[in-house]
């Protein structure tokens, strides 16, 4: 039975639900884990989290289909991106089958939360991971804690997706060799001033430029970057300190394998900006964020799909991909998961 919850009104933020999972490494292996009512955690005031950031995340979605059904979307492949975060910041790997069935237990625990069909609202699913005992020396904790919250959210968009205005930073979001490609929570602190001017300014995002030369577009604080040539092929930028985004993995796929169309992952020059006729941000929370405007040091970049709408391609990728995500297009093989 649903919660009496007001899901056409749903803020993007935290909302306490029924049960959380909750695992502890200790003495070199995984407890089996379990569900609780309790949302709050108690750590010593020494604890490698907070000292270090040790510290790791994942983000997805649970989603009501149009037929009823209760879904998540591909999973194990945060299940694989949590591994590398876990790898490059010494933490032991939550293995995947557990992951997965982490992920599905909790979201049956909530059920009554996830919002329905067409309400614009999901359940999002935050599993993370910390250095939970005290450690003063630097260096990696001996005990961690697995968790995984859900909480309904409203659409990213309130009144509908509409383009936004970002601009190119100059700040780094990223060392080279660094930590770029993993979900380190130490990655988004590093960002928040940023984002913080950003918004101060007028703008809603930062692009982020390659650390090493300052010349080729890498990402935002929290999304992956999508551009339209003018020939009809959609292009995202390579770099080694890019987080590898689902969202933009599977619309590669949609792209190539639901549109025709034609795809590259590539080095792309700032000075390309101008000749691009659609710009989007993708992830998660959004699926796509429209661009429409670029400010790189007092020059201003106006993508032809304008300030008003959605370019046709993005939206076309987008409502393809939620079509996959709440079960009115057909999905690859494994993309979904079905909850109950």
């Amino acid at each position: 039975m649903a919660k009496d919850i007001d899901w056409g009104n749903l803020p993007f933020g935290y909302m306490e639900t029924s049960k959380s999972f909750v695992a502890n490494w200790k003495n070199g292996a995984w407890d089996e884990g379990c569900l609780t009512d309790n949302h709050n955690i108690t750590i010593n005031e020494c604890a490698c989290v907070l000292q270090y950031a040790q510290t790791c995340f994942e983000g997805l979605k649970a989603y009501t289909t149009a037929d009823g059904k209760i879904v998540c979307f591909r999973p194990d492949l945060n299940a694989e991106r949590m591994e590398s975060s876990c790898r490059r910041l010494e933490m032991p790997v939550f293995p995947k089958d557990k992951f997965v069935k982490a992920v599905i237990e909790t979201v049956k625990a909530n059920l009554d939360y996830v919002p329905p069909y067409g309400s614009g609202a999901t359940l999002y699913i935050r599993p993370y991971m910390f250095g939970s005992n005290a450690v003063i020396g630097v260096k990696p904790a001996d005990e961690y804690q697995f968790r995984i919250l859900v909480t309904p959210v409203g659409p990213y968009f309130k009144g509908g997706v509409k383009p936004i205005k970002v601009r190119i930073s100059d700040i780094d979001r990223a060392a080279p060799h660094g930590t770029g490609d993993i979900k380190a929570g130490l990655n988004y602190a590093m960002s928040l001033h940023n984002i913080v001017d950003a918004h101060n300014c007028g703008y809603a995002e930062n692009i982020y430029t390659d650390p090493a030369t300052h010349t080729y577009i890498e990402e935002t604080g929290g999304a992956n970057i999508l551009f339209v040539e003018k020939s009809g092929k959609l292009v995202t930028p390579k770099s080694g300190s890019i987080l590898p985004s689902i969202t933009r993995r599977s619309l590669l796929v949609v792209a190539k394998e639901y549109c025709g169309m034609e795809v590259e992952e590539r080095q792309i020059n700032k000075n390309e900006l101008k000749d691009f006729t659609e710009c989007g941000l993708c992830g998660t929370a959004a699926v796509i964020s429209p661009i429409g405007q670029i400010d790189d040091h007092g020059t201003t970049i106006m993508l032809p799909s304008g300030m008003e709408k959605c370019g046709p391609v993005m939206q076309k990728l987008r409502d393809t991909l939620t079509g996959i995500q709440m079960g009115t297009e057909k999905a690859p093989e494994g993309w979904v998961v079905e909850i109950k």
